[in-house]
């Protein structure tokens, strides 16, 4: 109809592939369907993620052009409707209930929520950081740490929609004295993230606690040069100077003035200098 907007293209779609099957004399040609998610964006990019044998988008997303990618892919609505759909609804009702869980100190209930998301979809950022920050709440870092060595290798773990949650992840490391895994944490997302103050503030919060406090004046001179207004940023500058951390000037840093120092070293916990986003 002239004039209506064009609706954007999202769920199943199949492609096929023509492969060989047998050997010798037997060889002979099959046709292989393969199923994929395609969601397409505001700016007509359309990305397509495969599903896995549970039927639920999984793995590495691709992104094509609208020609493109009707010109190659076949919708199944029916095959999304009867089985897709339904298997991701679950998934993400596992998922809201473990965060609801253990938003309520529900620690057990969380576990077996995020557990079972995990059941359809080693790989869901959600639940995978669910999951370790309920074994950091409760304190088994073994656990902790296999989930920390899954989500760092997953590049979707770093995505803006996760920042919070990648942050939050980050910290829970760090006060459970996994000072390493946290920085590696830290660093993976400092390579797939544009310069972030609170990132960079955070780094240096770490490598505080590590002991490194070299590293620690780089990160906190990173992010009050993005941001000389960062006030967590400042009381932290303030601290390591007056503590003896460190003895360069903070006018080293373009536009950064100190916050007053009505707020003295004793009454800013160092606790406190750390941040979320």
């Amino acid at each position: 109809m002239s004039g209506s907007k064009r609706v954007n293209i999202s769920g199943v779609f199949s492609s096929q592939t023509q492969v060989s099957v047998g050997t010798g004399t037997t060889t002979r040609k099959a046709i292989q369907k393969t199923y994929w998610f395609a969601e397409e964006n505001e700016r007509g990019e359309i990305y397509i993620q495969p599903l896995n044998r549970n039927y639920v988008p999984a793995g590495t997303k691709q992104h094509m052009g609208r020609d493109e990618f009707l010109d190659n892919y076949t919708p199944e609505p029916e095959f999304y409707n009867s089985t897709v759909y339904p298997k991701m609804k679950e998934l993400n009702t596992s998922v809201q209930r473990g965060e609801a869980h253990r938003t309520k100190s529900e620690a057990y209930s969380a576990e077996y929520e995020f557990n079972h998301a995990l059941n359809f979809d080693e790989q869901n950022v959600r639940a995978n950081f669910g999951l370790g920050l309920t074994y950091l709440e409760r304190g088994n870092v073994t656990k902790a740490d296999d989930i920390f060595k899954r989500l760092v290798n997953i590049e979707a773990t770093f995505k803006p929609e996760h920042k919070h949650l990648f942050n939050d992840f980050g910290i829970s490391l760090r006060k459970n004295g996994m000072i390493d895994q946290a920085l590696e944490y830290y660093h993976k997302a400092e390579e797939l993230t544009e310069n972030d103050e609170n990132l960079y503030m955070n780094i240096a919060r770490a490598y505080f606690e590590k002991g490194d406090f070299k590293q620690c004046y780089s990160y906190l001179k990173k992010s009050l040069a993005l941001n000389p207004e960062m006030e967590e940023a400042g009381l932290f500058w303030l601290y390591l100077k007056d503590n003896g951390y460190i003895l360069s000037d903070a006018e080293d840093i373009p536009g950064f003035n100190p916050p007053e120092r009505k707020k003295r070293k004793h009454a800013i916990p160092v606790e406190d200098f750390e941040i979320d986003f």
